[in-house]
């Protein structure tokens, strides 16, 4: 199951890079995060049941980030 994160931080690595080559330096550095976040996770070496809890506790962060960043902070167009 750590295998996974290794391969999650992975393809962050590669989301945050094109973001970086896109001149979006924020969105670059949060994925530059989880890259980290991931991979140290995935030599961690936790039981299986620990890794699924913090995958869904990060899904559930995501989705409530996620939400409030487009209803509360990006601009309504008319």
């Amino acid at each position: 199951m750590g295998r996974m994160y290794r391969v999650l931080g992975f393809w962050t690595l590669v989301i945050g890079l094109m973001a970086l080559a896109g001149h979006m330096t924020e969105m670059a550095l949060l994925f530059f995060f989880q890259t980290a976040a991931f991979v140290l996770l995935g030599y961690m070496n936790l039981s299986e049941r620990a890794y699924i809890l913090i995958f869904w506790g990060y899904l559930i962060i995501c989705f409530f980030g996620f939400s409030y960043y487009t209803f509360i902070e990006m601009p309504a167009k008319l």
